[in-house]
C-alpha cells in the first residue's frame, strides 16, 4: 500500500533544495509526494548567490492543499520553508484543521534576500503557531541556537540540551542537527523523544555544507513515518539515506555542493 505525503515548503529552482529535493526523496523511499508551494527563491548568480524570494499568497497555499486533499488521504506532511508570517498563519489552519498522523517541521527562520526585520516575525510566528503542532521539529545548529535561547552550541550535550528546551515550547519531538557544523570527525544528531535524549553519528563527509541535506533528512524522516515506522527508525533510516546523498553530492555552478538523492 502505498503512502501519501503533503509537502508544504518553498521551490528552489536549481532543484538542489526545497521541495524539488523533498519529492526526490519521497520517490527514493517509495511514498507519493504532493506539494503546496509556499514561495519561490531563485538565486542570483549575479550577486554572490544571494536569495531572490516571492511569497505565494496565502490563499493560493489553501487552495493547493485543498485540492492535494481531495485527492488523497494523506498520511503524513512535512513542513519546510513558510517565509513570510501570512503563509505561517495559512500553513497553521491547514495543520489544525486536519488530523493529519504525522508532521515533520524543518523550522527554516529566513533566506537570504529577505528583510532582516522580519526575521523576528517570522520566529514568533513558527514558536507561536507551527512548533505545538509538530510531531517533530529539525533544526539545525543555528536554528536550535535560535529557537532554544542558547548563545552558542559547540558540543553533543549542549545540542542535547538544546533540543530539550525546544520541545518544552511544544513540539513533541526534537531532531536537533549538529550536522557539519558541530566540532569534531562525527556528523551528530540529537533526537529527543520527550524523555529520553538518542544520538545519531556518522563519520562527516567533508566539513562543507551541501544543500538540500537538511530539507531530505527531514523529507525522509516523514516518508518513513508515512509508512508506518516509529521515530527512531525513521530518523536512523534518514539518517543513513542523507549520508549517502552527501556522499555522491555533485558539484555545482554554486559555491557549494548539491545532494543527490539518486
Amino acid at each position: 500500500m502505498t503512502a501519501f505525503v503533503l509537502d508544504i515548503a518553498g521551490s528552489e529552482s536549481t532543484g538542489g533544495a526545497g521541495c524539488q529535493a523533498d519529492l526526490r526523496t519521497f520517490h527514493q523511499l517509495g511514498v507519493y509526494g504532493a506539494c503546496a508551494l509556499t514561495c519561490i527563491v531563485a538565486f542570483n548568480p549575479q550577486n554572490g548567490w544571494d536569495h531572490r524570494f516571492v511569497p505565494i499568497d496565502p490563499a493560493v497555499i489553501k487552495n493547493q492543499t485543498e485540492a492535494t486533499l481531495a485527492c488523497w488521504d494523506i498520511n503524513a506532511v512535512k513542513i519546510g520553508m513558510l517565509g513570510t508570517v501570512p503563509a505561517i498563519e495559512a500553513t497553521a489552519d491547514i495543520l489544525s484543521t486536519n488530523a493529519f498522523p504525522h508532521v515533520v517541521v524543518d523550522p527554516v527562520l529566513i533566506c537570504k534576500g529577505q528583510e532582516p526585520g522580519a526575521a523576528l516575525d517570522i520566529d514568533n510566528a513558527l514558536r507561536e503557531k507551527i512548533l505545538p503542532l509538530a510531531t517533530v521539529l529539525t533544526p539545525n545548529l543555528v536554528e536550535a541556537e535560535i529557537l532554544s535561547g542558547m548563545d552558542t552550541i559547540s558540543t553533543v550535550e549542549e545540542l542535547t540540551e538544546a533540543a530539550k528546551r525546544i520541545a518544552d515550547t511544544g513540539a513533541k519531538a526534537v531532531l536537533a542537527k549538529g550536522g557539519a557544523n558541530l566540532p569534531g570527525d562525527k556528523a551528530v544528531d540529537v533526537l529527543w523523544d520527550g524523555s529520553e535524549a538518542t544520538i545519531f553519528s556518522a563519520p562527516k563527509v567533508g566539513e562543507l555544507r551541501v544543500s538540500g541535506a537538511g530539507d531530505s533528512l527531514a523529507a525522509a524522516i516523514t516518508a518513513e513515518l508515512a509508512k508506518g515506522n516509529d521515530l527512531h527508525t525513521a530518523v536512523t533510516t534518514a539518517k543513513e539515506f542523507v549520508t549517502h546523498g552527501i556522499e555522491q553530492s555533485f558539484s555545482a555552478g554554486t559555491p557549494f555542493g548539491v545532494v543527490w538523492q539518486g
